[in-house]
């Protein structure tokens, strides 16, 4: 039976298929180190956990400065559902922030919106200190500060297992390669969407760190310097947040400007895969003709690119596509009929 026929009988069980990239469960919530329970501290490490969120979502700290979230700084407590403290060293206070009423209040501030399926990295981090050097392997005391520095910054971050050859792959010269070729290679078995390669350096009682990262074809590096190897690693997972997250954030309103999206070889596993990946950005089917469907979506064309790229379905020249007939079955009530002049193809 064909895709169409499958689909307009809507047989399909989503919660039993796979998603491409990683849902990041504790998004919302955020640990900050105090010196003490009192509240003047607590104040203090509420507002910077609000600031910590908010760069998260939208994958720029400073927009927890402005002047559109000034009442949630004032009383941060109105999108807050709880918070306690853990024991240390260090110790933590750990706000829950409620994502209903985050969302609401960032929509409201006109920011945009990161949601929760993120690309997932394999992180090859090789450190130089005055005790050598070092691939920081799963199973080493040296990958707990890199996967707090993750968490803290919202970002799915697995580390290699760092044996012989992957520590004979992984040096410092292919780490610094335009050609990251032999990185793919060694990443393959992790089956990631992204390879992020870092190079983190102590000299003099500081810490610098080289960082490039790879998403798709896509490619983005820069460098970060902090006083410790953990300030470093944070430095390091906030600016990787930074770049990415324009890449998938979700502006309110963006639906205005939408897109249409025209996808070939459809089924209906892929169906639910690719439904789950359109979701932040409102994706609505509008036509389906054999393996090919057509839908709506509210967001730029490289942010859709990007997001597709998750799944890696290749992009295909308006020259080399078939557009879906308009007269195809079955289509959304009231859905206006796709425009070619603003339509990206795709196949699987």
């Amino acid at each position: 039976m064909r895709f169409s026929r499958f689909l307009f009988l809507g047989c399909l069980s989503l919660a039993s298929l796979p998603v491409f990239a990683q849902t990041v469960n504790d998004l919302y919530q955020v640990r900050e180190p105090v010196s003490s329970q009192s509240p003047d501290e607590r104040e203090r490490a509420t507002q910077a956990a609000l600031q910590t969120l908010v760069g998260r979502l939208t994958g720029s700290t400073k927009a927890a400065e402005g002047a559109a979230l000034a009442d949630v700084r004032k009383n941060p407590q109105q999108i807050i559902s709880q918070y306690g403290y853990e024991a240390g060293p260090p110790q933590t206070l750990l706000v829950d922030f409620d994502p209903a009423s985050t969302d609401r209040s960032l929509r409201q501030a006109g920011l945009p919106i990161w949601g929760s399926n993120r690309p997932s990295m394999i992180g090859w981090w090789l450190i130089d200190s005055t005790e050598g050097s070092n691939l920081v392997g799963d199973g080493q005391p040296a990958a707990e500060p890199l996967r707090r520095a993750a968490q803290h910054r919202g970002l799915p971050l697995h580390l290699p297992l760092a044996d012989l050859s992957e520590q004979s792959v992984a040096n410092a010269k292919s780490l610094s390669a335009a050609d990251p070729a032999e990185l793919k290679q060694a990443s393959e078995r992790y089956g990631t969407d992204a390879i992020l390669a870092v190079h983190a350096r102590e000299d003099a009682g500081k810490w610098q760190g080289e960082w490039r990262l790879w998403l798709g074809d896509q490619r983005e590096q820069g460098k970060a310097t902090a006083d410790t190897s953990e300030a470093l690693a944070d430095a390091v997972l906030l600016a990787v947040s930074e770049r990415l997250a324009p890449r998938f954030a979700v502006k309110p309103g963006s639906s205005a400007s939408s897109q249409t999206l025209q996808v070939q070889g459809m089924n209906l596993e892929r169906y639910a895969q690719l439904m789950r990946l359109l979701e932040p950005f409102g994706g609505k089917l509008l036509l389906v003709e054999g393996d090919k469907a057509s839908f709506e979506v509210g967001a730029s064309a490289e942010q859709l690119r990007s997001q597709l790229s998750l799944a890696h379905l290749q992009e295909v020249p308006a020259s080399e596509a078939a557009p879906v007939n308009a007269a195809a079955t079955p289509q959304a009530p009231g859905a206006p009929v796709p425009a070619a002049s603003n339509t990206l193809y795709f196949r699987w």
